[in-house]
């Protein structure tokens, strides 16, 4: 059985950081992620889907990620249940992502904060996030942006590729 869910989007607001009474991180987030067709008003609509994060990629989450920043994530999809204070039953469902990659840079729009954009996040990398970003990428002040188009052809010769 295979449960793996891929999503790419953006923030629908700032990552919502928590911690569990036993001290474990978990921060909740939203994804809008735009549907591959348009409707009868030839206008684009979005999911918007819940997205849970637990221990060291929470926090990551937490500090890098900020409303609008596109970011890709990878998990399995969970759904849950509980009865509300009407005793209703209520269905959750949401994304336990295990690897979370920051898709553009923070400065990337004008009003957006610095700090480190373009890394991967995964939870095997507990206590390696900062610092083996920082190595990868300059540092967190580090804001060129490597793939900014400069208008100019990309010049690729077959002994580049890889395949």
């Amino acid at each position: 059985m295979l449960n793996r869910v891929i999503l790419i989007g953006r923030l629908t607001r700032d990552p919502e950081l928590r911690y569990t009474p036993s001290g474990v991180a978990v921060t909740t987030f939203t994804l809008a992620v735009d549907r591959p067709f348009t409707n009868q008003q030839r206008e684009r609509e979005a999911d918007f889907i819940s997205v849970v994060t637990w221990r060291q990629l929470a926090e990551t989450c937490a500090n890098y990620l900020r409303k609008g920043r596109l970011a890709a994530v990878e998990g399995r999809l969970q759904v849950r249940n509980y009865d509300n204070n009407e005793g209703r039953r209520v269905y959750v469902t949401e994304v336990i992502a295990d690897n979370v990659r920051f898709l553009e840079s923070s400065n990337s729009g004008a009003n957006r904060e610095e700090g480190m954009g373009g890394g991967g996040y995964s939870q095997g990398q507990q206590g390696q996030g900062q610092s083996q970003s920082q190595q990868r990428y300059g540092g967190p002040r580090d804001n060129q942006d490597p793939f900014q188009d400069d208008g100019k052809p990309i010049d690729i010769s077959d002994d580049d590729l890889p395949f």
